[in-house]
């Protein structure tokens, strides 16, 4: 399943708005604060598809019965431009357990470059929900990649892989690649994807703008 915020008009698509925009780009600051809130704005959705009990809570006046997240979620984020979107996350799931996963593109002579995962910090993940976020999907290779790491770790009962911008191409690559209990939540889908795997109009490298450029 998948699901994209952007297709419905709210604030959201403000914010997707500003991290695309060339010229609020230039304040890193102002950028991560975007991917932190629209990691927010995700958790609340994917809240709503989490089980719930009901639990007794005293109040200076009584007793309320409140439904409340039966077991909180694991939430996973790739190195580094993925960690203002996994703020976010924890922001509203601040009992979670985190892992984090590195993979980079390494990169051939000939254009061509490969997805490399070197390394992996994660709790048990068996019968758990798991929460994937990166803020570009864009070939897929990469998602999918970290998501065959991730279950060395256990079998989640469910994982959710968060993006801000996807490309068409690289849904569908995820679709073919993941199994049926993954849902895709992104921002907005762009068309365009380029021969380096850039996703046009995107919105560059959300690492750099995060956290300044590398060599």
């Amino acid at each position: 399943m998948v699901h994209i915020l952007g297709t419905t008009n709210s604030i959201f698509n403000q914010f997707i708005a500003e991290i695309r925009d060339e010229n609020i780009q230039k304040d890193s600051m102002r950028f991560r604060r975007n991917l932190e809130r629209m990691g927010e704005i995700i958790a609340y959705e994917i809240s709503k598809t989490l089980n719930y009990e009901v639990r007794e809570i005293t109040t200076p006046l009584g007793i309320a019965n409140v439904h409340q997240i039966k077991e909180q979620p694991v939430i996973a984020t790739i190195l580094r431009a993925g960690l203002p979107l996994h703020q976010g996350m924890i922001n509203y799931f601040d009992k979670a357990d985190n892992a984090f996963i590195s993979a980079y593109r390494k990169h051939h002579k000939d254009g061509t470059f490969d997805v490399k995962v070197e390394y992996l910090a994660c709790p048990d993940l068996n019968n758990r929900v798991v929460i994937l976020c990166d803020p570009m999907l864009a070939s897929g290779a990469s998602i999918v990649l970290t998501y065959k790491a991730l279950m060395q770790r256990g079998k989640p009962l469910h994982t959710h892989i968060v993006s801000v911008i996807a490309s068409v191409e690289g849904l569908d690559y995820a679709r073919k690649h993941l199994p049926e209990n993954v849902t895709l939540w992104c921002g907005a889908v762009d068309d365009e994807l380029t021969a380096q795997s850039y996703i046009v109009p995107g919105l560059g490298d959300a690492g750099d703008l995060a956290y300044g450029t590398k060599l």
